[in-house]
C-alpha cells in the first residue's frame, strides 16, 4: 500500500482505522511519501512502515528509510514473501527499543518461539533437505585458555563455519561463567577457528523444538549474550568471513568488535519466517538504531565490514587476520 503522509495520518488518527492496516486486510506493509508536514499519528499500523523522502517526523513513528521508492517497493516484496514474521519483527523492534536489555531478550525469546511453529517457517523448513549427521569429533565445540589476566575462547566447529548449535551456546556460557566468577580476568577475547567466525544458527536444528514453551524457557535459562552484557566492558570479539545471525547478535553486547577486512554480516531469520533468536533484537538494535536493524532483517541482506563500521556494529576493521 502506497499513501501520503497526510492520508497515512488520517488513517491512523484513531485506533479502530489503524487496525485496518493488517496482512489480514492485504496490506503487509505500508509505503509512505513524505511530502514535508507535520501532521503526526497517534498509532502505528500492525505492519512494517517504511517511509520515502525526507524525514521531517519524529523518527520513531517509521520502521525503515528507503532512498528511493524503487528501494522502498523492493524491501516491499521480501515482506510480501513472509509478511507474519515480517509484522512481529517491526512490532518487536519497536518494543525493544525502549525496553531493557533483560526485557528485550524475553520479548524475542517469545516472539522467536511463537514463529518457530507458525506457517512461515515450517513452510520454509519444508523446503530443507533432511540433516545430515554430523561426524563425530574429538574436537570440543568451543576452546578455552588462560593466559595471564586474558580468556581465551574460540569457537571451534570450523568445518562447519562454527555454525551455532546448542552444544556450542552451551560451552560458550560455561566459559563466559568463568569470567564473570572470576574477578581476575580482565579481558576475555573470543574468536573463531576456520573459513569463517560463525555462520550462524546451525540448520540440522532448526525445527528441533517440539515445546514452544519449552524452547522459550530454555532461550532465556542459558544465554550467551545475557552473560556477555553482564561483563560487556571485558569482552572483545575478534570475527571475520561469515558473521551471520548470532555469529554478530552475540558479539553486539560486548564492548568492542574487531572485524577482519573480509567479514560480512548478515540477518537471514525473517526471510526463513522467524525472528533473531540469539539477543539481536537487543544488542544489534542498540549500536545501529531501528531503521538499520529493519533493513538488515527485512531483506536478509548482507553488509560488508566497511559499512558495519560506518554503522557502528563493528568498532574496528584490522588488517591482520584471526582464524
Amino acid at each position: 500500500m502506497h499513501l501520503t503522509q497526510s492520508a497515512l495520518a488520517r488513517q491512523l488518527r484513531h485506533p479502530a482505522s489503524a487496525e485496518e492496516l493488517c496482512v489480514f486486510n492485504g496490506v503487509s506493509n505500508i509505503v509512505v511519501e513524505l511530502d514535508g508536514t507535520h501532521n503526526l499519528w497517534k498509532h502505528m499500523p500492525a505492519c512494517p512502515l517504511i517511509a520515502v523522502g525526507r524525514l521531517t517526523i519524529d523518527d520513531s513513528l517509521i520502521d525503515l528509510l528507503a532512498e528511493d521508492m524503487d528501494q522502498a517497493c523492493t524491501i516491499g516484496s521480501a515482506i510480501e514473501e513472509r509478511p507474519i514474521a515480517s509484522a512481529a519483527f517491526v512490532q518487536l523492534l519497536r518494543h525493544n527499543e525502549s525496553s531493557t536489555i533483560e526485557n528485550a531478550l524475553f520479548a524475542e525469546s517469545l516472539c522467536f518461539s511463537t514463529l518457530q511453529h507458525g506457517s512461515e517457517f515450517q513452510s520454509w523448513l519444508a523446503t530443507r533437505k533432511k540433516p545430515n549427521p554430523e561426524e563425530d569429533s574429538d574436537e570440543e565445540s568451543v576452546l578455552v585458555a588462560r593466559t595471564g589476566t586474558k580468556l581465551h575462547i574460540t569457537l571451534n566447529r570450523p568445518s562447519r563455519h562454527n555454525a551455532w548449535s546448542t552444544e556450542m551456546r552451551d560451552a560458550l556460557c560455561e566459559a563466559l561463567v568463568l569470567a564473570i566468577e572470576d574477578q581476575s580476568i580482565e579481558l576475555v577475547e573470543i574468536k573463531g577457528n576456520g573459513p569463517s567466525f560463525c555462520s550462524g544458527g546451525d540448520l540440522d536444528e532448526f525445527g528441533m523444538a517440539r515445546d514452544a514453551g519449552i524452547a522459550h524457557v530454555a532461550r532465556i535459562a542459558r544465554n550467551a549474550g545475557y552473560l556477555i552484557e553482564s561483563i560487556r566492558d571485558r569482552v572483545t570479539f575478534h570475527v571475520h568471513g561469515a558473521c551471520i545471525g548470532a555469529g554478530i547478535e552475540v558479539p553486539a553486547f560486548s564492548s568492542r568488535i574487531q572485524s577482519s577486512s573480509d567479514a560480512y554480516f548478515q540477518l537471514p531469520e525473517v526471510p526463513m519466517g522467524l525472528v533473531p533468536g540469539a539477543g539481536g533484537t537487543a544488542s544489534i538494535l542498540r549500536r545501529i538504531g531501528r531503521h538499520r536493524m529493519a533493513w538488515m532483517g527485512l531483506t536478509g541482506e548482507r553488509i560488508d565490514a566497511q559499512s558495519a563500521l560506518r554503522w557502528g556494529l563493528i568498532d574496528e576493521i584490522s588488517k591482520s587476520q584471526h582464524h
